[in-house]
């Protein structure tokens, strides 16, 4: 996936057609259209770099009104096909985790896309999922930690917001996009909070089910659903990492929230509501009559003037993965005095031993990420670059580079 001998379009070229291609096809989910774009052989190719950062490769398949170039409806059709079968994988191992959890006597909360399954959204194969998250009661975590790995699995690595277990024998990510045969990782949790960009954001206490029974189960209530999956949303947008499948997730179940749901997200939740508006306002904008416009109002009125004015302005390959620039300061609209920016600012540029450690762990369980010589530079090196340089980010161009040289076939 990595070739040297690939010779890359300007690094201007590879950032505007990225950033094109990429709205059109987020505004094909929810609006498609009955004319295939003019595009050139680079876009259609970039097409699928994108299609693949935002998790829609198989929501495009099932969506598209149109046919397009015969190898882009060939990719379409084959990521759909593999991700039906890798579909039958997520069910299988959550069906052990269940298992393996109700025979340890210990439940926890599966968190997400696990719990985004039991409800009639998606059709098989449409909601990609590159881990399983599960959110477990601190002093119940040694329990299932002892069950994730009566499931085949085992401990790899203790960061700060997760532990993280992979299956026994894991192999190298196979492929370009979703593939059956790409291993699922298990992510811990004993909470669920965000930095923002400094202030902790953890709404954990109202996310677990009133009894927790032994096995996997759902969250408190949809609504609890919605909290998580906007929190989590606000952590993507805030470090420019967002992905479009995570949009269609709330948009989807905002359609089936009521109204009292919504006042006691806008008002019933210890943290407040000032961090709502960027995943709402940047959902409403691409999926039209899905946030209820009293709901938009009531979290612009509690959102800080910096981050209120940055919203109106966000669009999705801004914020997200295809977003080719690397941000010496991303989301710095989201602190909430000056003091909050000088310690974000601060963090960026003499990170502790702890974030960097966090980097290291990334790189050790992301062995792609070493593809290109980013995180194998020294800290002082990497603030320069931000500086004087454009910096391509290592994910994004992964993507890219498998698009262009027909690894993403």
């Amino acid at each position: 996936m990595n070739d040297p001998a690939l010779v890359l379009p300007p690094y201007r070229v590879i950032r505007k057609v990225l950033r094109d291609v990429t709205e059109r096809l987020a505004r094909e989910i929810d609006s498609p259209q009955r004319a295939a774009p003019h595009w050139s052989v680079l876009e259609w190719r970039m097409a699928r770099a994108a299609a693949a950062l935002q998790g829609i490769s198989t929501l495009l398949a099932n969506r598209l009104r149109w046919r397009g170039p015969d190898d882009w409806h060939a990719f379409l059709a084959q990521q759909r096909s593999r991700s039906v079968e890798r579909d039958q994988c997520i069910d299988a191992l959550l069906a052990r985790l269940d298992a393996a959890l109700r025979d340890a006597g210990v439940g926890c909360v599966a968190l997400k896309g696990a719990a985004l399954r039991r409800l009639p959204f998606y059709l098989p194969g449409e909601r990609p999922m590159g881990d399983v998250d599960l959110l477990a009661n601190r002093a119940e975590a040694p329990r299932v930690s002892r069950a994730v790995c009566a499931a085949g699995y085992v401990h790899v690595a203790d960061k700060d917001r997760e532990t993280i277990f992979e299956p026994v024998g894991m192999t190298a990510a196979i492929g370009f996009g979703e593939h059956p045969a790409t291993a699922l990782k298990v992510e811990l949790h004993v909470k669920i909070a965000e930095m923002l960009p400094v202030r902790v954001v953890d709404i954990s206490a109202g996310l677990f089910p009133e009894t927790l029974s032994p096995g996997l189960n759902p969250y408190r209530d949809i609504r609890a659903l919605m909290h998580h999956l906007l929190l989590h949303a606000a952590g993507n947008i805030r470090a420019h990492a967002v992905r479009q499948i995570q949009l269609h997730d709330i948009a989807l179940l905002a359609r089936e929230l009521t109204a009292s749901h919504w006042r006691q997200l806008l008002a019933g939740c210890a943290t407040g509501c000032w961090w709502m508006l960027p995943p709402l306002a940047l959902t409403a904008r691409y999926y039209a009559d899905s946030i209820p416009l009293s709901v938009l109002d009531g979290a612009r009125a509690c959102c800080p003037p910096l981050l209120r004015a940055a919203s109106t302005r966000m669009s999705l390959s801004q914020v997200s993965w295809s977003n080719l620039r690397i941000a010496a300061f991303p989301g710095i609209a989201w602190s909430n005095s000056p003091l909050e920016a000088l310690r974000f600012v601060r963090s960026r540029v003499a990170p502790g031993r702890h974030a960097l450690a966090e980097l290291e762990v990334a790189c050790r369980l992301m062995p792609t990420l070493q593809q290109q010589p980013w995180y194998g530079e020294k800290h002082l090196v990497r603030i320069a670059r931000w500086i004087f340089t454009r910096p391509p980010r290592v994910q994004t161009m992964i993507s890219v580079r498998a698009a262009l040289s027909g690894d993403a076939a």
